[in-house]
Parts: structure tokens; sequence; C-alpha cells
């Protein structure tokens, strides 16, 4: 990491450049900013000037849920930032602030409550099923990637969504395409063009469809005006690419299982535990490469004895806040025992993700139906031999090839 000489109060700006980790290690440069201070100042690879970074659980809940950082106020700034591309669709629920955000889901907000995730696990499984059964039918060794933690969230959030069978696999090539930094800023604009047109068309067929999925609920609060077709494109397009981190973070968890035999004989013979278990591998597990997007102080604000000024950029880190040893004691250790365990896994405050409890249920269904099906499940490589994505803003193997007995 670099210094930079400023004439403003603070910490050095330290470079943290986009480190290709494999395996569920912990950004290394990240460690070193929590053992700074809970509040330094970085610089990524793309955008303009720096930033500020709270680490601590408690400061980046703080932020989080504070109006004097807005995100909206992020839009029209080139600020220093992890993607190469950057283009903010107005009316998107990721750039708005209250009460614009509430206004902005309230749309779609019914798809994804408890109760419609109730009614969705039968035929999520449904979904599964398949999948696991032409795994087994073909024997080992096998790519889960490949076979299961790809074509069941593309298939799952593509019903929940309402994307035609035709044009599931274009919408995943233009999805995939996003998340990625391999190809630069041309290759994520060209895949955001595309994506985001079809959203605008698709909104527009499904104007007055009856149906209950996304696009049919967001088609008909166009119709009725209470969202604009801007508004529904922002709206509807992260909810399309989560589907993506679905996939990276189950493979992330899958690893930590074929990686550590404990902690997969936990999970195998002790069902009760489960979904306390699945708690703990989501706070450890770093999702995410660096950090997401930032918000801009609307004003001055008193922070950990610094004085985060007016228009200064902020990003928290949820990764971090994760292995606050404040909060989680023994934070590097996996406790499938912990209790409590406040992790920010799917972020905090309004922008809280609208599609958690979706994930939670495709993660907990891949998880556990594969453990119950494959019996001795194990890699069928090396650990060190699991090729990892690269140039990612998702981190998650590339494949993960197993066998079984």
């Amino acid at each position: 990491m670099t210094e930079e000489t400023t004439t403003l109060t603070g910490p050095p700006v330290r470079d943290w450049p986009a480190l290709d980790l494999a395996g569920t290690e912990f950004d290394p440069v990240l460690a070193d900013l929590m053992r700074e201070g809970p509040l330094t100042r970085i610089r990524l690879p793309h955008g303009e000037g720096w930033a500020w970074l709270a680490t601590r659980h408690e400061d980046v809940r703080a932020i989080t849920n504070d109006p004097r950082f807005s995100r909206t106020a992020g839009m029209d700034r080139q600020v220093t930032r992890l993607a190469p591309h950057f283009a903010p669709r107005p009316g998107s629920p990721a750039w708005a602030d209250q009460p614009e955000h509430n206004r902005l889901r309230q749309a779609v907000a019914g798809a994804f409550t408890a109760s419609a995730m109730k009614r969705l696990r039968p035929r999520a499984q449904e979904i599964l099923d398949p999948l696991v059964a032409g795994v087994v039918r073909d024997g080992p060794p096998a790519d889960l990637v490949e076979r299961i933690l790809e074509p069941f969230p593309i298939a799952l959030i593509s019903e929940v969504m309402g994307v035609p069978a035709a044009d599931r696999e274009q919408v995943h090539a233009w999805t995939a395409r996003i998340v990625s930094t391999e190809g630069g800023a041309e290759a994520a604009a060209e895949a955001k063009k595309g994506l985001f047109g079809w959203i605008a068309a698709t909104v527009r067929a499904r104007a007055d469809s009856e149906g209950d999925d996304v696009y049919a609920l967001i088609g008909a609060a166009v119709r009725r005006g209470e969202l604009t077709e801007e508004e529904a494109v922002g709206l509807a397009a992260p909810l399309q690419i989560g589907g993506e981190a679905v996939t990276h973070n189950c493979g992330q968890t899958l690893y930590l299982l074929l990686t550590r035999p404990e902690l997969m004989e936990r999970l195998r013979h002790q069902p009760e535990s489960r979904a306390n278990a699945l708690d703990e591998l989501l706070r450890y597990i770093p999702h995410r490469t660096a950090v997401g997007l930032a918000r801009i102080a609307l004003e001055d604000v008193e922070m950990c004895g610094l004085r985060i000024r007016a228009g200064d950029p902020v990003y928290v880190s949820y990764l971090a806040a994760n292995r606050d040893p404040a909060v989680f004691p023994d934070p590097d250790r996996i406790d499938l025992d912990r209790d409590p365990n406040p992790h920010l896994s799917f972020g905090y405050g309004p922008h809280y993700c609208t599609g958690a409890m979706l994930a939670r249920l495709q993660i907990e269904l891949m998880v556990v139906t594969l453990l119950d099906r494959l019996p001795g499940l194990r890699l069928a490589v090396p650990a060190d031999q699991v090729p990892w994505r690269r140039r990612t803003m998702i981190r998650g193997p590339r494949s993960l090839l197993v066998t079984w007995d």
C-alpha cells in the first residue's frame, strides 16, 4: 500500500488494488486497514480521489442507517471505485435515499416476503431435484458449479422474475458480464445496455398481465403511474443480477464444507443445527471483492475522533464488520454454535438486500439437498487445484469438481 500527502486532516490514503484471491482467504489489504483504525481512507482501481472506509460493526450500522450519508448524492460523482464502468440508473433503489427508496421497492416487496418464500419453497425444490438427480444418474465426478450452482439460481430467479425460458440464457450472459471486471468498462457497458433494454421491453410487454411474477408486478405499477419506465428498469436490474451472487456465495459455502470435514459432518448429522450453521458460514465467507457502493456525507459528521466533511465519499465494509472482534469473539474461527450472530452479509438499514430471504432459501436448499443425496461428498481434486474466479466483484469458485460414494 502507498501513502499520499494530503492537506486534509486524517489518516493517509491507502491504495486498495483488486486482488485475485483464491479460496476463502480474507483480503489482506482489508485486514491491514482494519488494524490501522475503525475509519481509514482508501483509493480503489477506478474513479477519482479517495474515500473514507468504515470497518467496525457499530460504525457500519450507523452509517448505513444515517440520512446524513446519501447514496443519491453519489450518482453524479466519479468516486474511487472497484467497478470499471460507472453508469448508475436513475430511479434505482440502490441509489435512492428515503423516503424515495421505500416508494420504489414497494412495487416488488410482496414477492420477497417470508410468506412468499414459504410458498416458493416447494417449487424451488421441484426445480432443484431433477438437477441433483441428473448428477446422481451420471455419477462422479461432477462439477457442482456447472451442474447445480449456476442452473438452479438462474432457473429460480428467472421464474420469480418472470423471464421467458427462451430468454434465460441471454439474460444470464448479460448478468454474468456485469458482475465481472474482466472485460473492462466497454464489456460491462455493453452488457448493461443489453440487459436494461431487454428489461424495458419486458416491463412494457407485461403491463397488462395479471401474473404475480416480478416483471408483472413492475409492469402493473408502471401502468398505474406508480413507477416510470426508467424506475422500473432500475428496480428490476439488481434483482435480476442477484442470481449471480447466490451461485458464488453458495460455491464458497460448499468449498468450506468440502475442505473442513468436521463442518460437513456437523451439518450432515445434526439437521436441527443447519440454520444456525449456515448463518455462521454466511458471516465467514468473503462474498465480494473490496466494497460496494459509496455514500456521500451531506454535512460534516464527527466519527471515531475524525471529521468526515460534507461532500466526502464514504464506504462501509460488511466483510470487515462481520469480523469485528467486539461483536464476534474469535472472528476468524468458524463457530457453528455462535449465538447471537448479527452478521451483515445482506447489508443493513434501508438498503438491506431485497432478495435476502430468497438468497438464503436457495443456499440452504442447495447445501442440504447435496449433503442428503450425495453420501461421502468430497472434492475430486486437491483443494489448491480448485479454480477461482478472477477479476470479479463477487468471489467464488469457477468450478467445484466433486466425487461421492
